[in-house]
């Protein structure tokens, strides 16, 4: 099979036309092949769960780089909509609608957002407050809900209507609430890009966002505020690079 044109690019991969109807996420020639493998097996786990996302196929090999084949989903991503059309309080509207219908999925056979959380906590080697963190996670509540773990508009897809999902790598079971705090960390507090002029507003426009969509989810700050403080603190450990808005 021939690659054909790119359509994204991403921190771990690209995006190529793959025949008729299908696209190829060709991972970077250094990404772990036990991290592709866990995408797909994820991947299969949701498949036949109530919301919309790309069905996936199977794991192939191209010019010494592991991709993994998926259905092709039409649209744009909801960020890009968002920005085009301005449309802020719609934007927060089909983000909450789907991340409703993801959440009211229940799952026994993945990880835990808690140990997912504790993994990153514990491989901060420069944690002064540790002890105090890991408290605050282990009065969390536990859950059996379908956390998808990096919702954000960039992984959201809308034709017409209809939006879905993409990217599966870090779906965990626990508490609904904490994938809405991981949403409004991924939406408000992830750094503006560098190419950015005009940050302050991207970064009025972000804050917007996520109030928007927390109100579409009749969720509070106050209800997240502690499962925010610890997801703040693991993404340090996650990506150390990333700095913080």
């Amino acid at each position: 099979m021939k690659l054909g044109e790119e359509l994204g690019e991403g921190n771990t991969a690209t995006v190529h036309e793959w025949g008729q109807g299908k696209v190829i996420k060709l991972f970077h020639y250094d990404y772990p092949r036990k991290s592709i493998e866990k995408e797909f097996q994820n991947a299969r786990i949701v498949a036949n769960m109530d919301f919309e996302k790309p069905q996936v196929h199977k794991i192939v090999v191209y010019d010494k780089r592991i991709g993994i084949i998926y259905d092709k989903i039409e649209g744009k991503s909801l960020e890009n909509w968002i920005l085009e059309t301005g449309n802020v309080e719609g934007g927060a509207m089909y983000m909450a609608n789907l991340h409703k219908k993801i959440i009211s999925n229940r799952v026994t056979n993945i990880p835990s957002y808690k140990e997912f959380l504790r993994y990153y906590i514990v491989r901060i080697t420069d944690l002064e407050d540790r002890e105090k963190i890991l408290s605050i996670l282990n009065e969390l509540p536990d859950g059996d809900m379908l956390c998808h773990g990096d919702l954000h508009p960039g992984n959201i897809f809308i034709s017409g209507e209809q939006t879905t999902v993409i990217d599966f790598m870090n779906i965990c079971k626990g508490h609904f609430l904490y994938d809405v705090a991981r949403t409004t960390f991924l939406i408000q507090y992830t750094p503006v890009p560098e190419e950015v002029e005009d940050k302050e507003t991207l970064l009025k426009l972000k804050r917007l966002l996520a109030d928007l969509y927390l109100v579409e989810m009749g969720v509070t700050r106050e209800m997240i505020k502690n499962f925010l403080t610890v997801i703040m603190v693991a993404r340090k450990g996650e990506n150390p690079k990333e700095i913080a808005t």
